[in-house]
């Protein structure tokens, strides 16, 4: 199935999240591992308030959907074709929310209880695998200082990053006022080297990080 769009045609994709449905097309990042495996670790409790920045389609909005359905869900995306979809996303499996198209760094106060992210893993323009949407240049500092502020006291901030950029990513979460407070990391096999990292963090919380044993994939 194709999706014209800005003088080209999109391929569309679909694959089955337990009772929902998720489309995306090559204006969005794929679905992948890093983003099922963050769906599934961080923290979920019924009747929280869930904003992801940098949502993309909504994939992650319908993974902490597919965990707990009484959520109030909402996303932030600065590329207005992948906004466009993750409302339609949400639309179509019946989920109530609010997507925002804007920069990160620039929307509204809020206060919730669950940031998540999995943001561009390199910085734009590196040539590296970093994909399409790189958040408008926003740096890890940027993002770290984002979620602190649009979470509650106590409020967690979930997201996987690159595992060469662990001293970067924990660096900038103190910096930010959210103390990590869960760690895994998240390997293809028992012999490769860890592919990425799962951090969890809470906003003015005690120093003490639990190391998780690992996920291999």
């Amino acid at each position: 199935m194709g999706k014209k769009g800005r003088g080209m045609v999109r391929l569309e994709h679909t694959e089955q999240l337990g009772p929902y449905t998720y489309r995306w097309d090559g204006g969005c990042f794929p679905l992948g591992r890093d983003s099922l495996e963050l769906g599934e670790f961080c923290t979920l409790k019924p009747g929280q308030a869930v904003l992801d920045l940098g949502c993309g389609a909504g994939l992650l909005l319908l993974l902490c959907a597919r965990r707990e359905p009484a959520l109030s869900l909402a996303g932030v995306e600065l590329d207005p074709h992948a906004a466009a979809l993750a409302r339609e996303n949400l639309a179509q499996n019946h989920l109530a929310g609010e997507i925002l198209t804007c920069d990160l760094r620039a929307m509204s106060p809020r206060r919730v209880d669950l940031v998540i992210s999995n943001p561009p893993w390199y910085p734009e323009g590196s040539g590296a695998e970093g994909g399409p949407g790189q958040m408008g240049g926003c740096t890890l500092r940027e993002l770290c200082a984002a979620a602190a502020k649009a979470l509650d006291r106590k409020g967690r901030f979930a997201l996987v990053y690159r595992a060469e950029g662990l001293t970067d990513l924990l660096t900038e979460l103190r910096q930010a006022g959210l103390e990590p407070k869960r760690l895994k990391l998240c390997s293809h096999a028992p012999d490769k080297p860890p592919y990425a990292v799962l951090v969890e963090a809470v906003k003015g919380g005690r120093p003490g990080l639990a190391v998780l044993p690992d996920t291999l994939s």
